[in-house]
C-alpha cells in the first residue's frame, strides 16, 4: 500500500527559500529617499531657509516688520541739498519740504511723520544748525549769500564752510543786514551804499 507523504515540509521549504530570496533582494535594493546623510541634511537646511525667507518676506509686505529706511538725499538745482521723491527722479530743494505745498507726485514731501515736529522730524541732511542753537535753516539756504541765520553763521563761520563769492556777487563788508560777505552785483552803481567801503558804487560793475 502506497503511503502519501505530507507535503507540508515541501511547502515550508519552498516558502522559506522564497522568503530568503525576497529578503536578500530587499537588502540589496537601494532605499528610497536620501542615500547619503550629508545630502539629506543639506536639502533639509535649504527647505528651512526657504521657509524662513518666505515668512520674512510676507511680514515685510504686510507691514509687520519695519522696512529699511529709504535714502532720499539728492542734489537739486545749483547742486543744493534736496529731498528725493518716491519716483526716484524728482528732487525737491530742501527749503521746499514741509512748506504745505506738495512737490512730489504722491505728496511724500509733506507727510505728517516728516513735518509734525520740525526740525527734529526732518532727516539731518535737510537741516543746518545756526551759530545760535535756538535757530535752524534748511540745508540749501547755507552759503546762498543771504543772512538766513541772522548772525551770518550760515555764510561766514567755519561751520558753514562756504566758498568764495561767485561771479554774480561782489565781495565786501555789506552795510545791509540781509547780506554777510557779498552783495549781488545787480546792486552795484545804483546810487545806494551797500558796502561799508562804497566799493559797490566806485569799483564794482553790474
Amino acid at each position: 500500500m502506497n503511503k502519501t507523504h505530507p507535503q507540508r515540509s515541501v511547502h515550508v521549504a519552498t516558502f522559506d527559500s522564497m522568503k530568503s530570496f525576497s529578503e536578500e533582494r530587499a537588502r540589496r535594493r537601494p532605499r528610497a529617499g536620501c542615500t547619503r546623510r550629508r545630502v539629506c541634511l543639506a536639502a533639509a537646511a535649504l527647505l528651512v531657509l526657504a521657509a524662513v525667507a518666505a515668512v520674512v518676506g510676507s511680514a515685510v509686505v504686510l507691514g509687520l516688520l519695519p522696512r529699511a529706511p529709504v535714502n532720499r538725499f539728492c542734489a537739486a538745482s545749483n547742486n543744493r541739498t534736496g529731498f528725493l521723491c518716491d519716483d526716484r527722479v524728482t528732487c525737491v530743494p530742501a527749503s521746499q519740504v514741509c512748506n504745505r505745498i506738495p512737490n512730489c507726485r504722491s505728496g511724500e514731501d509733506e507727510q505728517e511723520k516728516l513735518c509734525d515736529d520740525l526740525p527734529s522730524s526732518l532727516p539731518g541732511y535737510l537741516v543746518f544748525r545756526c551759530g545760535n542753537a535756538a535757530y535752524w535753516i534748511y540745508a540749501d539756504q547755507r552759503c546762498n549769500g543771504m543772512n538766513d541765520c541772522g548772525d551770518c553763521s550760515d555764510e561766514m563761520e567755519s561751520l558753514a564752510a562756504c566758498p568764495a563769492c561767485g561771479p554774480e556777487w561782489w565781495s565786501c563788508t555789506p552795510v545791509l543786514y540781509e547780506y554777510c560777505t557779498c552783495i549781488p552785483k545787480r546792486l552795484c552803481r545804483d546810487s545806494i551804499q551797500h558796502c561799508a567801503s562804497w566799493s559797490d558804487e566806485y569799483i564794482c560793475k553790474p
